[in-house]
C-alpha cells in the first residue's frame, strides 16, 4: 500500500458531482460555427497561416508556432475560414483576442494521419516533436505546452511520474469519467511519457470519492509498475504541489516546480491527448468537458470539439435560460462568470456551470476583515492570506511579494471561509497583475538603457579611432618631412649637393618629377577625391616655404614666366579645392575636414608663388626701378 502524507489547510466545500456523473460522456456534435484563438496555451502566440475563404481539412494545422514555447493550433473538423477577426475568449477580464472563425461543412474529412505504433524505435526528440505538433498542452488548466514539460533540464532527473486524477474542485467530474471509460487508452499515454523520462516511480493518484474510477484504473494497471494511490477527499488535494506532498512527502520549494525535487505531474486529459497523438496520430482537437448546474435538464460530461461556443454545449445539455442566473467557467472555487454564452471553449476549459440563483448566488457586499485568522488555518500553501490582503489593498506589491504572494495558487480556500465576504483571490490576482507589469516595464526600461549605452560606447570609439588616426597621419606626415630635411642636410654635407641654391634646386626637381608622375597616373585612371586629397594633403608631396631656410640654396633660380605659371596653376588648384569644399558642405559629407585641410595648404601655396614672384621682379629690376608685376597681387 502507498505511504500518503498530508498537508496543511484545506476545506471541504459541497461536491455536487453526482449531477453530472450519471451518464456516461456524449459527443457534442458540430456547432454552426468554432472560434479558435490562437494563443490557447502559456507561452507565445501561434500565428494564423490560413486566410479567410480557405478550405481546410479535419486536424490540419491552421496556426503555427516558431521555435518558441508554444503548440500550434489544428481545425477540429473541415470547413471554410470564414474571418480572421478580433473575438472574446475565456479570460476573467473579459477580453478579446485574435481568433480564426471557421464554418464546419459537415463532411468531417480529416487530414493525412501518421500514427507511430512503434514509437520505441524513434529517438525521444522525435516523439516530442509528435507530441509538440500534435499542439498538445496541460488539460489541468495551465496549459503549459506538455513537450517542454517532457523534457526537463539534465540537471532535473525525475524520478517519480504522478497522474493527477484527483479532480478535487466541486462540480468538476470531466477526469472521473474520462477515466472511467477511456482508462485503457490513459495507460497507453501514461506508458508513452514514462518512456520519454524514465522514472523510477510512476504512480496515479485518485480521491477515494471516485470508486468506479479505482476500479477501473486498477483494471487497466494490472501487471504494470504503476501505483494506484487512493487519497482523502478534502480541497484542494488536486493542487499540483498538494498532490506532490501527498504521495511523496516533499515540499516543492517557494518560487521552484515540481524538477526541482525530481517529482513531475501530468493530468488525465494529457496523458489520452498523448496517446491519441502517438498511436493514432491525431492532433488535440477535442476534450471532454463537464456541463453542469441547475439549469441544465441533462448535466453530463461531453466530447467538445475545441472552439465551440459555449451557447451549443448548454443546448446539448438542455439549458433553460429562465432559471440561468450565472454561466461559469470553472469550478465555483477556481472559476470565473463568462460574460456571455458566445466564449468559446478552448484546449484548458473543463466545466461549465448553468447555475441558478439560489444554487450559486450573488456574492454577498465586502465587509471589514474581523482578523478571525481563518483565512490562514484554510490556506494550503501555510501563507498569510491576512497580510497578502492588506498589502495588496494599499498597493504595497513589495511587500506583499516578500510574503512569497506568488506561491498562492488562488484555490480560493481563504475566500470560501473568510466570513466577511472579502474576495481575497481577486485581490491576489490584482497584486500579481500589477507586480507582472511592473517587472515588464522594468525591462523594457532595462532593454533600452543597455541600447543607450551601447551606442554612446560605440560613438566614443568611433571619435577615439578617429582621432587616433589624425594624430597617426600627422606624426607620419612629420617624420617624412623630418627625413627629408635630413637627407637634404646630410647631401651637403657629403659634398653631393655643393650649396643652398644646388640643395634647393633638387628639391624643386624632385616635386616636380613626382609632379608629372601623378599626372600621368591621373590621365590612365582617374583618381578618388579623397585619394586626390589625401596625396595633396600630404606635406611630403610638394615644397613649402618653411622649408627654404633649412635647405641650401639652388646655382640657378627659376625664371618669372615659371613662376607665373606655378602661380597661375596653383589658383587653378585652389579653386577646384573651394568648390569641391562648398560640395562637401552642402551635402555634409564625410571628408569635410581634409578637405578644409587641402584648402588652407592650397591658399598658402598661392601665397608663396606670389610672394616669389614678386622677389623675383626686384631683383630683376634696378634699385630705382619700378616695374610693373606681370600677374596683379591676389588676396588670400
Amino acid at each position: 500500500m502507498t505511504q500518503l502524507w498530508s498537508f496543511g489547510g484545506g476545506v471541504h466545500p459541497p461536491e455536487n458531482k453526482s449531477q453530472s456523473s450519471s451518464r456516461p460522456i456524449r459527443p457534442a456534435g458540430l456547432p454552426a460555427k468554432l472560434i479558435l484563438p490562437l494563443q490557447q496555451h502559456i507561452g507565445e502566440p501561434a500565428r494564423c497561416i490560413v486566410e479567410p475563404g480557405q478550405k481546410v481539412l479535419k486536424g490540419e494545422v491552421i496556426a503555427q508556432v516558431g521555435n518558441g514555447m508554444g503548440v500550434p493550433v489544428h481545425a477540429p473538423t473541415s470547413g471554410i475560414v470564414e474571418r480572421i477577426s478580433l473575438e472574446p475568449v475565456p479570460h476573467p477580464s473579459g477580453m478579446s483576442d485574435t481568433c480564426v472563425v471557421l464554418i464546419p461543412d459537415g463532411e468531417e474529412r480529416w487530414c493525412e494521419l501518421v500514427p507511430q505504433p512503434e514509437y520505441r524505435k524513434l529517438e525521444r526528440v522525435q516523439v516530442l516533436a509528435l507530441i509538440r505538433q500534435a499542439g498538445i498542452v496541460g488539460l489541468g488548466g495551465a496549459g503549459f505546452p506538455t513537450n517542454i514539460k517532457l523534457r526537463p533540464s539534465v540537471d532535473r532527473k525525475v524520478d517519480t511520474l504522478i497522474l493527477n486524477g484527483a479532480e478535487c474542485e466541486p462540480y468538476i467530474t470531466a477526469d472521473d469519467m474520462t477515466m472511467r471509460e477511456k482508462a485503457d487508452q490513459m495507460m497507453a499515454g501514461l506508458r508513452i511519457m514514462a518512456w520519454l523520462l524514465r522514472p523510477a516511480r510512476v504512480v496515479i493518484g485518485i480521491e477515494e470519492n471516485k470508486p468506479e474510477a479505482i476500479a477501473a484504473l486498477r483494471q487497466a494497471a494490472e501487471g504494470s509498475k504503476t501505483e494506484i494511490a487512493v487519497i482523502p477527499t478534502i480541497y484542494p488535494s488536486g493542487g499540483e504541489k498538494q498532490l506532490i506532498q501527498i504521495l511523496t512527502g516533499q515540499e516543492v520549494p517557494s518560487g521552484g516546480i515540481p524538477a526541482d525535487i525530481g517529482v513531475m505531474c501530468q493530468n488525465i486529459g494529457t496523458a489520452v491527448a498523448v496517446a491519441d497523438a502517438i498511436l493514432q496520430g491525431k492532433p488535440l482537437i477535442s476534450r471532454v468537458m463537464t456541463a453542469t448546474g441547475e439549469a441544465l435538464a441533462e448535466p453530463g460530461n461531453f466530447e467538445v470539439l475545441v472552439g465551440t461556443p459555449a451557447r451549443h454545449l448548454l443546448t446539448c445539455a438542455g439549458v433553460d435560460k429562465q432559471r440561468m442566473s450565472r454561466l461559469v467557467l470553472g469550478g465555483p472555487m477556481m472559476g470565473y462568470t463568462l460574460p456571455n454564452t458566445d466564449i468559446p471553449l478552448i484546449k484548458t476549459s473543463n466545466c461549465v456551470i448553468a447555475a441558478s440563483a439560489s444554487e450559486l448566488p450573488a456574492p454577498a457586499p465586502e465587509q471589514p476583515c474581523i482578523r478571525c485568522g481563518q483565512c490562514a488555518e484554510a490556506c494550503p500553501m501555510e501563507l498569510l492570506p491576512q497580510q497578502l490582503f492588506w498589502h495588496a489593498k494599499a498597493t504595497e506589491f513589495d511587500k506583499a511579494e516578500h510574503l512569497n504572494l506568488f506561491d498562492c495558487i488562488e484555490c480560493g480556500a481563504c475566500s470560501y471561509v473568510c466570513p466577511s465576504s472579502i474576495p481575497l483571490v481577486q485581490y491576489y490576482r490584482f497584486a500579481k497583475g500589477e507586480i507582472r507589469l511592473q517587472r515588464a516595464e522594468q525591462q523594457k526600461s532595462d532593454r533600452a538603457r543597455v541600447r543607450f549605452e551601447a551606442r554612446q560606447q560605440r560613438l566614443d570609439r568611433e571619435q577615439q579611432e578617429k582621432d587616433q588616426r589624425r594624430k597617426d597621419r600627422a606624426l607620419a606626415a612629420a617624420k617624412a618631412q623630418e627625413q627629408k630635411t635630413a637627407d637634404a642636410q646630410t647631401r651637403v654635407q657629403d659634398g653631393t649637393v655643393t650649396d643652398e641654391r644646388a640643395g634647393k634646386s633638387a628639391l624643386v626637381e624632385q616635386a616636380l618629377a613626382r609632379k608629372r608622375a601623378k599626372a600621368a597616373g591621373a590621365s590612365a585612371e582617374r583618381t578618388e577625391p579623397s585619394t586626390q586629397l589625401s596625396e595633396e594633403a600630404a606635406p611630403s608631396e610638394t615644397f613649402t616655404p618653411e622649408h627654404a631656410d633649412k635647405i641650401p640654396a639652388a646655382e640657378t633660380a627659376p625664371s618669372i614666366e615659371e613662376l607665373e605659371q606655378q602661380l597661375t596653376q596653383a589658383q587653378t588648384k585652389l579653386e577646384k579645392m573651394q568648390s569641391m569644399l562648398e560640395d562637401a558642405h552642402s551635402g555634409q559629407a564625410p571628408n569635410v575636414d581634409k578637405l578644409e585641410r587641402a584648402v588652407d595648404k592650397n591658399i598658402e601655396r598661392v601665397r608663396h608663388a606670389q610672394r616669389a614672384i614678386d622677389d623675383a621682379q626686384q631683383q630683376a629690376v634696378p634699385a630705382n626701378g619700378n616695374a610693373e608685376p606681370a600677374l596683379s597681387r591676389t588676396n588670400y
